[in-house]
Parts: structure tokens; sequence; C-alpha cells
């Protein structure tokens, strides 16, 4: 029998390359996490919030149960999620890199899914963002 995950995942920067950070939400986990990652563009940082949601599921639930579980994943990225359906084409190196990692996580899984949904379904993820970046911007004023 295969357990399914739900996963909401952002990422964002503010400019472009800017300061980033990801936000993830398992719901069915009821976990959530958001981490300063530095500067990165969107895009990178839209991808970079799907790897650390795959690690971290894995490490909640171990190996054994992951191999077991079916992934969803929602992101409000159109272009990241038309990239991971073979829809759209990698033509920078960075995000085939970048691909390339979340498609060496997928084995860890039974099934790993991706869907786009609006900006406004995805409210929980994007707020961890902003408050990743917040607070990586009031560390910065206190140094």
């Amino acid at each position: 029998m295969h357990k399914k995950i739900t996963m909401f995942t952002d990422g964002g920067s503010r400019n472009n390359p800017g300061p980033a950070a990801v936000g993830v939400y398992i719901e069915t986990l009821g976990k959530k996490y958001a981490e300063y990652i530095g500067e990165k563009t969107n895009n990178e940082a839209e991808y970079e919030a799907l790897i650390f949601g795959l690690k971290k599921i894995k490490a909640n639930i171990g190996k054994g149960e992951a191999k077991k579980s079916e992934v969803e994943c929602f992101l409000d990225s159109e272009l990241v999620v038309k990239q991971l359906r073979h829809e759209y084409k990698l033509s920078e190196n960075h995000i085939q890199k970048l691909f390339l990692q979340v498609w060496n996580l997928m084995l860890d899984f039974s099934s790993v899914r991706f869907y786009h949904i609006p900006r406004e379904r995805n409210n929980m993820a994007d707020a961890l963002v902003n408050k990743a970046l917040d607070d990586s911007e009031k560390q910065g004023n206190l140094i």
C-alpha cells in the first residue's frame, strides 16, 4: 500500500537575482520549513525549494517508507513544473544541474508528480519564504 504525501513548495528572491529563500509545507506530515539560501534567481530558488522539500520528506519518514510513498508537489512556478514534466527544455547549465538533483531525489520515492497551482493556493509556502527573507534582513541589519 502506497502512502500519499502532499507538499507545497515555493522559492523566491528579492530582486532577480538577489537574496533568496525557500518555503516548504509538507501538508500530510504537518511540517513547515523556511530557509534563507543566499543570492539566487527566482527559478533557482524554486528548484532549491523542491530539492529541500524532497530531502525533508525522506528525512522525516525514512528511506524504507519513502520507497512506498507517492509525493504530490504543488508549485506556483509554471516554468519549473513544465520543465519537470518535460514540456519545456532546460537551456541554462545551472538549472540543468538543479533539475538533475530533483530527478535523482525522485528515485527515493514510489512516484513524484508536479502540479502548477495559482499563487493564492500556495500561500503557506509563500509566507514561509517571506518570513525567511524578512528574518535574514533583520539579522543583516544587526551586524
